[in-house]
């Protein structure tokens, strides 16, 4: 068995083909997978400085025969992320305009261009088919340029086509990293070696030693050994077990504090270039220690002293924005060291939650974060010398801060409660509206939950009280904030009418829910009005903090207002109505993001679904589902958000130009 590190240049160039066994799985990457190698991609591609990037191993085992002086091997482990290579330098020779260096990726990394047949391609995935269409086919198709076959194969092709044409790369930089920057170990097999076996054991499940093994590693073989057992008392054992599974990620986030951003995978030989410059280590170990117990109040609040403070990065553990910690740690380390008073580094904290809770409302992508706090606590420092919060103020305007225009129409207008993390977030929105109202006596929180006005379940009754829009409505309002509140009694009030309900609503202690004491009807007219009365307090919660802000506009809807342009994943649609609008938008989801598309299905069946007969108007899309078309602007627009927070494209992603 050979092993080296290295690139996948030298592995592909020059007459080679690697065979996927039949033993081996059909490809099975899908978005998650893709969207890893694609984040590995852009970082090095806006890090022309750093190092080449490890993304794993493949194992090759040479045949007995090699044809036509053909090199083949057989691809024992790794061909997933191999398949995926070749895939995308196929879409990288389709979408160059250069046509010298789309020859080039052909003619030397794609292809055996003087062998015919199955020996022209360098890859032959296995012939297992797969749904409809096998690997080998799918692949072949790619490569011939010729392809239509559903399969993981083309949705892989698709995903980075729309990827690399959205952040406008450059094809020739790209395809460089792509052959040069990415590096492997390649692992190559004696012929004696069992190509199953091996398989076998490589993909047993085992226990690999992780990032934090190999630095606690490193640290103690640079350590002498007389000292060792103290110093991993003193010093490492408590990092260990004050963090546990958050070692890792402390380590990364410890070192992306001094500004410089580190991949996951990164972690172990960053630090070690990082203490290979200190003659004693054990000093650099004490301050990652000391460094690890601010660390630890942030991912436990409740070991922190200070009250206000707890409360605070509560929240900000809620808001599950962990790459502000690299930021904050040196904002810790500052209050520890007396740099920072209490009530400041209070003021830094309300700071961070502002700017990460109006973006998560106006739908703003959260990778862009990753650029902006390592480099806030320093930018900020330059900024303002004086003043750190003034300092991280005048940054963050810079980074996207939206403005109470935006924040106010986005928080009566879009789908506020979802799954995961929104759910989350939605809570702590409704916590800090209910605490603004400065009760003498706070409410215990722990006994609260998010009930739903108009319930999430429809009773007979409550379709006649919405009336005969009543299902177009609830799709369109149910998550929206009018129509969300805290309640001790979820249980009880559930399904209930709405005059049930109210009963309890106006009895409440809570001031959220004093609104409803006045209150006799509830249709998506009053939820707007309700939306609209919280998020002029929002306003206050999370007042705007730049030097800048434009007047506040209270939407008015789209009704009467004619669309003219339809902007959705950088191409420009002419629509002339609504109704094109909707079906020109769902079109592009279908095309460029079929999975999204079937979250939508999932999500929206009134609105989208296989049988027409259950729409009063409907239009067929290219994939066969129908959609109600029979619908108001207003609905359409609402609709369109909501669709894009579902699937988590951000605002970014979509835009309308209206006449």
């Amino acid at each position: 068995m050979k092993a080296s590190a290295t690139t996948f240049q030298p592995m592909i160039e020059g007459a080679k083909q690697y065979i996927v066994p039949l033993f081996q799985r059909p490809y099975t990457w899908k978005r998650k997978d893709w969207a890893v190698l694609l984040d590995d991609l852009i970082w090095l591609y806006e890090n022309e400085d750093a190092h080449s990037h490890f993304i794993g191993s493949i194992v090759t085992m040479p045949t007995s025969s090699t044809p036509q002086g053909i090199a083949k091997y057989l691809l024992i482990d790794g061909q997933q992320r191999l398949t995926t290579i070749f895939i995308i330098l196929a879409l990288l020779r389709d979408t160059t305009e250069i046509e010298k260096i789309s020859q080039k990726i052909q003619q030397t990394l794609l292809v055996n261009p003087f062998n015919d047949d199955d020996d022209f391609y360098k890859l032959l995935p296995t012939q297992a088919v797969v749904g409809t269409v096998s690997d080998r086919k799918a692949f072949q198709s790619i490569i011939e340029k010729n392809s239509d076959n559903p399969s993981l194969i083309l949705e892989c092709y698709h995903f980075f086509q729309l990827k690399i044409k959205q952040k406008k790369l450059d094809i020739e930089k790209l395809a460089n990293i792509v052959s040069t920057r990415l590096s492997v170990v390649s692992i190559v097999l004696e012929h004696d070696d069992n190509p199953y076996l091996v398989f076998e054991g490589l993909n047993a499940k085992g226990c690999e030693l992780s990032q934090a093994d190999l630095i606690r590693n490193y640290f103690f073989m640079r350590i002498n050994i007389n000292k060792q057992d103290k110093i991993y008392n003193e010093c490492w054992l408590p990092i260990q077990k004050s963090l546990g599974e958050h070692l890792t990620e402390f380590m990364r986030h410890y070192l992306t504090s001094n500004g410089m951003i580190v991949k996951k995978s990164d972690v172990y030989i960053t630090l070690k270039e990082r203490v290979d410059r200190f003659e004693d280590v054990l000093n650099e170990l004490k301050r990652i220690l000391e460094f690890s117990s601010y660390y630890e109040k942030f991912i436990n609040p409740e070991k922190e002293e200070n009250n206000t403070i707890k409360q605070v990065l509560t929240r900000i553990k809620y808001l599950e924005v962990t790459v502000s910690y690299p930021f904050l740690l040196n904002c810790y380390h500052d209050y520890k060291e007396k740099n920072l008073t209490s009530s400041q580094l209070i003021d830094i904290l309300n700071i961070i939650e502002n700017f990460i809770i109006r973006r998560f409302v106006c739908n703003m992508p959260t990778h862009g974060l990753n650029k902006i706090f390592p480099v806030l606590y320093k930018n900020a420092k330059l900024t303002h010398p004086a003043n750190l919060s003034e300092g991280i103020k005048l940054v963050l305007q810079s980074q996207g801060y939206p403005k109470d225009s935006d924040f106010y129409q986005q928080l009566t207008e879009c789908k506020l409660y979802g799954n995961g993390d929104r759910r989350t977030k939605t809570r702590l929105i409704l916590e800090a509206l209910e605490k603004s109202f400065n009760h003498k006596e706070i409410p215990n929180f722990s006994n609260l939950s998010i009930e739903h006005i108009m319930p999430q379940t429809l009773t007979k009754e409550w379709q006649k009280h919405l009336g005969d829009n009543w299902q177009e409505d609830y799709d369109l309002y149910i998550n929206s904030l009018g129509n969300l509140t805290l309640t001790a009694y979820n249980s009880e009030l559930s399904n209930a009418s709405f005059t049930d309900k109210n009963k309890n609503l106006s009895n409440s202690k809570l001031s959220l829910n004093s609104y409803f004491a006045k209150i006799t009807d509830w249709n998506k007219e009053e939820i707007q009005k309700r939306s609209e009365y919280l998020a002029n307090t929002a306003l206050k919660v999370w007042s705007y903090f730049g030097t800048s802000n434009e007047v506040k506009k209270i939407p008015q809807g789209v009704t009467g207002k004619k669309p003219k342009i339809l902007i959705i994943f950088d191409q420009e649609i002419l629509v002339k109505t609504w109704r094109d609008v909707l079906i020109n938008f769902l079109t592009t989801i279908v095309e460029f993001e079929p999975d999204f598309f079937k979250q939508l299905v999932k999500e929206y069946p009134h609105f989208i679904n296989k049988s027409p007969e259950k729409f009063r108007e409907s239009r067929e899309l290219k994939n066969g589902y129908h959609i109600e078309v029979n619908l108001s602007a207003d609905s359409i627009y609402r609709f369109c958000k909501q669709a894009m927070q579902t699937i988590e494209l951000s605002d970014d992603d979509w835009h309308i130009e209206i006449q």
